[in-house]
């Protein structure tokens, strides 16, 4: 795992990748409270027996529960112990490329695309990719926009 303590540290680690997390395996009781805490119940995810008859052979994870573990699974990957606050800025772009079959296994990819100054602090542009095992297209890549401020 990458600890970063200053500011300087993490300036000069942008371009760089800065790891893959474990693999975790996305299991229905996940997806099921997920729907339950979004009153997202499409069937595609939570209908066992119609998703078996559905475009995938069986349920399906949210996309938004798969974004929703980025900090989760990156904090397995790299941490910021810089001095100040670390606020999540938001998202440039976030794309779902593949369908997430449950009871697959995950990883997270990421990559520090950009440190850039800004009047109070850093603006960090990091880049997620969340790998499917044994598939060639990801489930989701995200970049998140992180404000580091002293």
């Amino acid at each position: 795992m990458r600890v970063f303590t200053t500011f300087e540290e993490v300036a000069e680690a942008a371009g760089t990748d800065l790891g893959t997390s474990d693999w975790v395996t996305i299991d229905q009781r996940r997806v099921n409270q997920f729907a339950d805490a979004t009153g997202d119940h499409q069937w595609i995810h939570v209908d066992l027996e119609r998703a078996k008859q559905g475009p995938f052979g069986g349920t399906i994870a949210h996309g938004y529960l798969t974004l929703s573990l980025l900090p989760w699974l990156g904090s397995q990957v790299f941490t910021l112990r810089t001095p100040g606050a670390k606020l999540n800025y938001g998202l440039n772009k976030v794309r779902f490329p593949n369908p997430l079959l449950v009871g697959r296994r995950i990883r997270l990819h990421v990559h520090l695309a950009e440190v850039s100054d800004i009047p109070k602090g850093k603006q960090l542009v990091v880049r997620h990719t969340v790998e499917i095992e044994d598939e060639q297209k990801p489930a989701c890549v995200a970049e998140t926009v992180v404000l580091l401020l002293p």
